[in-house]
């Protein structure tokens, strides 16, 4: 394992992925590929109220979100990375995949997946970079046997 993902449950919902569920989909968009350094990233999974409240002092955006991510931008120390910590609204998740006509697990993978190469500092500000990010992604979660979440569903 490349990345250790500490997982903390501050919000209860039905049907949650497990925390090796999502320690596999977060490790396979790990990238470093020196195995002598080691990654570790936190996970907060929160209620709307919370997730709000974090998009506001952090983005100031006044709405829940599904994801947030923060990297932490740190040089390795002692054979660790701290690559930085992703928050997660398990009810928008619930929600969006209902609207998007996929499993919970689908879109979890694909959360954290998408999170995890925020944490690398990936990003989709440009079309450029977008296409770099969702065609990792979509490989991604192809190895997990899930199908590209950026189709629009029948």
């Amino acid at each position: 394992m490349r990345l250790h993902l500490t997982v903390d449950r501050q919000h209860s919902i039905n049907y949650l992925p497990t925390d090796e569920l999502l320690q596999q989909w977060a490790n396979s968009a790990y990238a470093n590929h020196d195995e002598k350094i080691t990654a570790e990233a936190a996970l907060l999974i929160v209620d709307q109220a919370t997730i709000t409240q974090f998009n506001r002092d952090y983005r100031r955006q006044d709405k829940a979100t599904n994801v947030l991510s923060f990297p932490a931008n740190l040089s390795a120390i002692d054979g660790i990375i701290q690559l930085g910590d992703i928050i997660a609204c398990a009810p928008i998740i619930h929600a969006e995949a209902e609207q998007q006509h996929k499993s919970i697990n689908a879109h979890w993978a694909h959360m954290m997946i998408h999170s995890t190469l925020h944490l690398q500092n990936f990003d989709h500000s440009d079309t450029k970079e977008a296409q770099t990010m969702e065609a990792l992604e979509i490989s991604l979660l192809e190895q997990f046997g899930f199908r590209n979440p950026y189709l629009i569903a029948d």
